[in-house]
């Protein structure tokens, strides 16, 4: 309990990595997870094929190996990373299977969608109605967001006088026997 961790002179504690800061106390594994487009697997399939152990904290490791792990990530993932596991595959535009990371990742999501809704696709219309678009069902599922209850008509100026409220009704006759 009194013990305290002693700090390590030589770790860097903020390590930027694809457009994102990095907290470098963390493991390398669990650090690298942190990139948007790159989860628990990928970091962990891209660390054992460069044999970096992954409980070294990322804020311990050299400058040069930083380095290789940002090159791998942004451009060399075709060496790292089997097909199925990138993000954008089969490019609408280039044909082949990418890798996004980081804010281009946001970026090529939008465009995707943008494209499928230019083009009228069923799931292009979908997105522009709100719906789901996956194939869920809808009936009861779904409902947050819409509107609730009646919205009641706004009266005008004209109508006020008209609109102003009845008399209250007579109470029934009572019947004798």
């Amino acid at each position: 309990m009194a013990e305290q961790k002693e700090k390590n002179e030589n770790i860097k504690y903020i390590v930027r990595l694809a457009n994102t800061n990095l907290d470098g106390t963390r493991s390398v594994v669990y650090a690298l997870s942190n990139i948007k487009g790159i989860g628990y697997r990928t970091a962990e399939i891209l660390l054992k094929k460069m044999n970096i152990p992954r409980n070294v904290k990322l804020g311990e490791l050299d400058d040069s190996k930083i380095e290789e792990i940002k090159e791998a990530i942004e451009r060399r993932y075709n060496e790292f990373y089997p097909t199925w596991t990138l993000n954008h595959q089969k490019d609408i535009q280039t044909g082949e299977n990418l890798m996004k990371v980081g804010p281009d990742l946001g970026v090529a999501l939008q465009d995707d969608i943008n494209r499928m809704k230019r083009t009228r696709s069923y799931k292009g219309m979908r997105h522009e109605k709100g719906k789901k678009v996956r194939g869920q069902r809808t009936r009861s599922n779904g409902r947050k967001g819409l509107a609730v209850g009646v919205v009641k008509r706004r009266e005008g100026p004209a109508e006020a006088g008209a609109a102003a409220p009845a008399a209250p009704a007579p109470a029934p006759a009572e019947t004798k026997k």
